[in-house]
C-alpha cells in the first residue's frame, strides 16, 4: 500500500474513533475510562497487570481510571485469590448499565450514519469488515512487539 493511501486509513480510522468517543460523552467517561470499563465489561474480572497490557497503559495511569471508575461506582477493585498483594477489577451492575448505554449509542450513530450512505458503499463498507478486524489484530501484535523491542533495548549512554 503506497503511503498516501496509509496516511488516508489512518486519518479516517483516528477521525471515526473520535467521532464514536463524542457519541458516548455523554455518560461523562473519558475514551479511556469508557475503553476500561468496556474490556472489564466482555472479558470479566481482570488483574491489573492483565488490564494494563490489553488497554496498552502504563501501571500509574490505569490505577487513575480505576480509581476514577470505582469513585463514580462503575467498578470495584477486589484482592486477587492467587496472590494477596495483586488486586483485580470488576464492573459492578451499574457499570455494565452505563456500558451497554455506551454501546447502544455507538451503534446507533453507525447505524444512522451507514443507512445513509448508498447501498453500493454500505456493501463495501460490509466487505471490508474481514480485512479491517484482520488489521486491528495486527495492529494490536505489531505495537505489541514494538513495546518489547523497546523494553529489551539497553539503555541510552
Amino acid at each position: 500500500m503506497d503511503s498516501d493511501t496509509v496516511i488516508r486509513l489512518r486519518r479516517v480510522v483516528l477521525k471515526l474513533a473520535r467521532q464514536l468517543n463524542a457519541a458516548s460523552r455523554e455518560e461523562g467517561l473519558t475514551p479511556t475510562q469508557a475503553s476500561v470499563l468496556g474490556i472489564t465489561t466482555m472479558r470479566g474480572p481482570l488483574s491489573l497487570a492483565e488490564l494494563t497490557e490489553l488497554e496498552g497503559i502504563n501501571p500509574t495511569m490505569l490505577s487513575r481510571v480505576i480509581g476514577k471508575l470505582d469513585e463514580y461506582g462503575l467498578m470495584k477493585r477486589l484482592r486477587d485469590p492467587d496472590d494477596f498483594r495483586a488486586a483485580r477489577v470488576e464492573v459492578t451492575p451499574k457499570g455494565r448499565d452505563v456500558y451497554q448505554r455506551i454501546t447502544a449509542q455507538r451503534s446507533a450513530v453507525i447505524s444512522e450514519s451507514v443507512t445513509g450512505l448508498p447501498a453500493d458503499q454500505q456493501a463495501a463498507l460490509a466487505a471490508a469488515l474481514p480485512a479491517l478486524e484482520n488489521l486491528a489484530e495486527d495492529l494490536r501484535d505489531t505495537v505489541h512487539r514494538g513495546r518489547d523491542r523497546l523494553r529489551a533495548a539497553p539503555p541510552p549512554a
